[in-house]
C-alpha cells in the first residue's frame, strides 16, 4: 500500500495505490479453469479518529486500484487507511501528512 498525503492551505490531498489482484471470478487460468473471485470490498481512511473517506469496491475494479480524495486537515498529522476483501483479508497502512 502506497499512500501520499500533502496539505496545502488546510486541504489534504491523498493519493493511494492499493496492492490487490482484484479477481472478478470470471477470469480463467492457463488450463481454462475459472479463477475464484477475490476482490476488495471496502476502503476506509481516518484522520484524528474520524472517518474522512469510505469506498465500496467490487469485482469490476482493476488490479492494484488507485484512489484519490481530499479533506480538511493539517500537516504533521497521521492518516490511517485500511481495506478488506471478500475473503475476510485486511490490510492497514498510514502516512504522515506533509
Amino acid at each position: 500500500m502506497k499512500i501520499k498525503a500533502k496539505s496545502k492551505k488546510g486541504v489534504v490531498k491523498v493519493k493511494m495505490l492499493l496492492k490487490h489482484d482484484m479477481e472478478s471470478g470470471r477470469g480463467k487460468d492457463k488450463e481454462g479453469n475459472l479463477i475464484p473471485a477475490h476482490f476488495m470490498t471496502e476502503v476506509l481512511a481516518q484522520y484524528k479518529g474520524e472517518q474522512v473517506f469510505q469506498a465500496e469496491l467490487g469485482p469490476t475494479v482493476s488490479k492494484n486500484p488507485y484512489l484519490a480524495f481530499a479533506f480538511k486537515g493539517d500537516k504533521g498529522e497521521t492518516l490511517k487507511v485500511s481495506w478488506k476483501d471478500n475473503l475476510g483479508n485486511t490490510k492497514d497502512g498510514e502516512a504522515k501528512i506533509k
